[in-house]
Parts: C-alpha cells; sequence; structure tokens
C-alpha cells in the first residue's frame, strides 16, 4: 500500500483533489520560444550521448538533440520537458534559457568543418520543430549568444549563412546599404537580443556569428591575441540591416 501511495505521488496529478476542478479554456501547452545550438567539442556523438545521458564535470547536462557528424539525428528529451543545456544565460530578457528553449548539440570538436549531411539533417530539424512549435524561424541562437562570457559554441566555423539561406537565424543581407549618421552600434546589439552586463563579450559573440571571428573569453574580459578589436569596418552596416530587418517583422500577438 506504501509503495502505491508513493509511486502515486511520483508525479503531480492534472488535477488536485484538494481543489474543485472548473475547467477554463483560457490556455495553451507550455512550449519553446527560441532554439539554441551548441557543438558538443568532444570525439565522437557516442561520447557525446554518454555525456548528455550522465553527467559532465560540472554536473548533470542534457539537450532535446544531438545531431551526428554523419547526419544522424538523437532525441534525448521531450520537446515538452527542460533540458539542462543552456546554463547560466540571457536572450532579449529572457533569464532562464531552459525553460523557454530547445537544445541541439552538434557533435562537432569545436575546430573542424560541419559536414554536409550534419548541416543537412539541422536545418530539417529546425524545418520541423518551428513549424510544429511555431517557434519564429529567426530565433535560432547560438549558445554563445546566450552565454557570451562563458561560451563560444558553435564556433565560428558554423556555417549561418547556409541556415540563413534555408530561411533559419538572422544574417544580413547583400548589398549592405550605410548605417545613418548617429548609428549607435550598442543598442542595435541589444535589440537583437543580446545581453550588455558584459559588453565586450557580446561584441565577441556578434562577432563570432555574424565575421567568423574566434575570440576568447575569460570572466567578463576577453584575452590573449583575440581581445577585443573594438568594431570593425562593416559592424555598422551588419548591426543597421539586423536592426532593420526585426523592427520590418509583424510583432507577436500577446
Amino acid at each position: 500500500m506504501l509503495a502505491m501511495l508513493l509511486a502515486s505521488c511520483a508525479s503531480a496529478p492534472a488535477r488536485n483533489p484538494l481543489a474543485e476542478w472548473r475547467a477554463s479554456p483560457n490556455h495553451d501547452a507550455r512550449r519553446a520560444r527560441v532554439i539554441v545550438l551548441h557543438h558538443t567539442e568532444m570525439e565522437s556523438a557516442q561520447a557525446a550521448l554518454h555525456t548528455l545521458q550522465t553527467r559532465n564535470s560540472g554536473g548533470p547536462v542534457s539537450a532535446h538533440y544531438l545531431v551526428g557528424a554523419d547526419g544522424r539525428l538523437y532525441q534525448l528529451v521531450p520537446e515538452s520537458e527542460r533540458a539542462w543545456h543552456a546554463g547560466a544565460s540571457r536572450w532579449n530578457g529572457i533569464g532562464d534559457l531552459n525553460s523557454d528553449s530547445i537544445g541541439i548539440e552538434i557533435d562537432n570538436d569545436g575546430a573542424s568543418p560541419f559536414p554536409d549531411a550534419q548541416v543537412d539533417s539541422v536545418i530539417a530539424l529546425l524545418e520541423d520543430i518551428t513549424t510544429r512549435l511555431r517557434i519564429p524561424r529567426h530565433l535560432i541562437l547560438a549558445h554563445a549568444d546566450i552565454a557570451p562570457t562563458r561560451k563560444r559554441d558553435p564556433s565560428a566555423r558554423f556555417p549561418w549563412q547556409r541556415l540563413a539561406e534555408a530561411g533559419f537565424g538572422l544574417w544580413p543581407r547583400a548589398p549592405l546599404a550605410p548605417a545613418p549618421e548617429g548609428f549607435d552600434p550598442w543598442l542595435a546589439l541589444r535589440l537583437i537580443g543580446y545581453d550588455l552586463s558584459a559588453p565586450e563579450a557580446a561584441r565577441c559573440a556578434f562577432h563570432r556569428r555574424y565575421r567568423g571571428r574566434e575570440c576568447r573569453v575569460e570572466g567578463n574580459l576577453l584575452v590573449g591575441a583575440e581581445a577585443d578589436p573594438g568594431w570593425l569596418p562593416g559592424d555598422l552596416e551588419i548591426l543597421h540591416d539586423l536592426q532593420r530587418q526585426l523592427l520590418a517583422m509583424p510583432q507577436p500577438a500577446p
């Protein structure tokens, strides 16, 4: 009897027996609002699967999906549940990305190119998830975008332009128009979604994604030969175009 009682308490009931049920139609399922891409920085998909099913040096870690180098797709966590992939992160005012995102790990050591079969699989998965969960297609983020002081994945080698050509993520449109006089790149960076509590790290993440320029962050500072170069020629034009794209998008309903 005790065992049966404990089993019944293992998960919360859909309806609390302590309350009188008066159903309301004014609700819907909790669902993700963004998709976050990672690279595993491990030697194989099988090694990554083991870590994602157990723990790493920092404790238990997981993702909803893993995409192998050969394009093979694995699912580890239901989309309706929180996977532990984002950690301390922030984007566009969202402070708990684990609760608001789908995490996709990509089998890559952090220095190698991403094979065509793998990128094709990522694009097919994004097509499926964004359609079913109604996630805006521009909200495909890098782990480094949401945690710029800690992370660099999926590295400067990830083919963001190829994803954009398939309709996913923000990417500047050619030809770029000059930024207007007085254009503030920091305001544009914040509008895109970057957290500016560590501005150099946010600019580093922007350069990694949109300029293919690798950089290294320790805490809130860029270090070594990759130290922050400031705004590069062409940065303002890119930011201005990304800002224009966002401002032209229809605003979602409350």
